[in-house]
């Protein structure tokens, strides 16, 4: 299950992205007192009593302006609201009840959506101002007051918000499902993947470019385990995304990626590769998930018995910045090789969730220090002390050593060969820190 989203929403200039920024923990969102800074919707992701969720800022809405910009900010707002599981109303202790409060009051009352009233700016401790009470008339329950400068109020602000939302799915937290994202750009054939692979019309297909909107999810099981698909808009370059809903849906594929286990990067045979694919994979790899590249349409080419050979050799240096990914040659439209993509899938899977013990990983690490020494500079060594392994998804290793100067990325990528060639890890990238003792 995806994570809950949070819209923040209200009128211009009444502490939105202040809030948003406390509860990111970050400087994300601009802050000036000047309405309408915030024009897009912007995301991030926090934590609150164990549960992960995203939480979006949002322009100021203005119900009744003609103007273009407040139109479209007023667009984007009701799209961050379709989209979201529960909404924090923010209204002003200042300014007080207007009209502009009811009206938006009214805007939200009609998505049917959880709404949480937020009372900002009562930045004083101890009894709450006498206009806190007035915001009762909004008819949206208990208001929460919250200082979104001084950050009081917060955690109950919170709390009222993780009452509503969604319930955790079971195969979440046992690991049993293997959560799979279905990326890449417009209409290279992710719907039709997922409807071969699920054996029914799941997601609509067509060659018309951005007709997957929303990120759908299909649950397969069979032989190799369970697998749920999440198919999901097409990716493009930012410049040529011309509409709101576009740019909603391509926000909806990013946080596609960062809920999934295993990303398949699609790419269109007839096309070849792209620069936006690299873009696309790097989206993946930045995530740490795990990655496969299927070659889609592969019926659509003319072949003899060296063109998957030549294809091969000429992804492999378009994919050096990830020589670990595996690529399979697919058509969604015949099934060709599909069944195949579930094995793969499978072991992309394991390899990223592998977890080695601290005795096997300095034998590896003695083995190689012995074979090419750490380098020197100014006569001085780099020492490795030892390594361990601190997580997963990816598998992420700890190097304890004298010097982290002297810990060259050179030196970093030949130990990180050494480990591939021991354990594999086909498709997971792998993450080091380095830490001086």
């Amino acid at each position: 299950m995806s994570k809950p989203i949070v819209a923040i929403v209200g009128r211009p200039n009444v502490g939105k992205s202040t809030l948003f920024n406390k509860l990111a923990g970050r400087r994300i969102s601009i802050i000036d007192d000047t309405p309408g800074v915030t024009r897009d919707r912007i995301y991030a992701d926090c934590e609150w009593r164990g549960r992960l969720f995203s939480i979006i800022d949002t322009g100021g809405i203005e119900p009744y302006s003609k103007d273009e910009i407040l139109m479209q900010m007023r667009a984007q707002a009701q799209l961050a609201i379709d989209s979201a599981d529960v909404i924090i109303f923010v209204v002003d202790l200042r300014a007080g009840l207007v009209a502009a409060d009811y009206e938006v009051a009214s805007m939200l009352q009609k998505s049917g959506k959880p709404i949480v009233l937020c009372v900002n700016k009562c930045d004083s401790i101890g009894r709450n101002d006498p206009n806190f009470f007035e915001f009762y008339n909004l008819g949206l329950g208990e208001p929460v007051a919250v200082s979104s400068v001084h950050g009081h109020g917060t955690g109950d602000l919170l709390d009222e918000v993780f009452k509503f939302f969604p319930p955790r799915v079971a195969t979440d937290e046992n690991g049993d499902v293997i959560n799979v994202a279905i990326i890449g750009k417009p209409n290279v054939g992710k719907s039709s993947l997922i409807n071969k692979i699920s054996g029914e019309g799941r997601s609509i297909v067509s060659d018309i470019s951005g007709t997957t909107r929303d990120t759908v999810d299909s649950l397969v099981e069979n032989s190799h385990g369970k697998f749920n698909f999440v198919d999901t808009a097409g990716i493009r370059r930012k410049s040529k995304i011309y509409s709101n809903i576009e740019k909603y849906s391509v926000i909806r594929a990013k946080l596609a990626i960062d809920r999934c286990d295993v990303c398949v990067i699609m790419i269109d045979a007839t096309e070849g590769f792209t620069e936006q694919d690299s873009k696309i994979a790097g989206m993946a790899q930045a995530a740490g998930k795990g990655c496969i590249v299927a070659i889609n349409k592969w019926d659509a080419i003319q072949k003899n018995d060296k063109t998957m050979d030549d294809f091969k050799k000429d992804l492999k240096k378009d994919f050096a910045f990830m020589s670990y990914v595996p690529f399979i040659f697919i058509s969604a439209k015949t099934g060709q090789r599909v069944n195949q993509l579930f094995a793969l899938i499978d072991k992309v899977s394991n390899f990223n969730t592998m977890r080695i013990s601290t005795g096997v990983l300095n034998e590896i690490l003695a083995e190689a220090v012995m074979r090419v020494q750490p380098p020197t500079d100014k006569g001085k060594r780099l020492k490795i002390f030892y390594l361990t392994q601190v997580s997963t998804r990816p598998p992420t290793f700890v190097f304890f050593v004298n010097s982290a100067k002297l810990f060259h990325f050179s030196y970093q990528r030949y130990l990180e060969n050494r480990l591939r060639d021991a354990f594999d890890f086909e498709g997971t990238p792998i993450r080091f820190i380095i830490r001086e003792r």
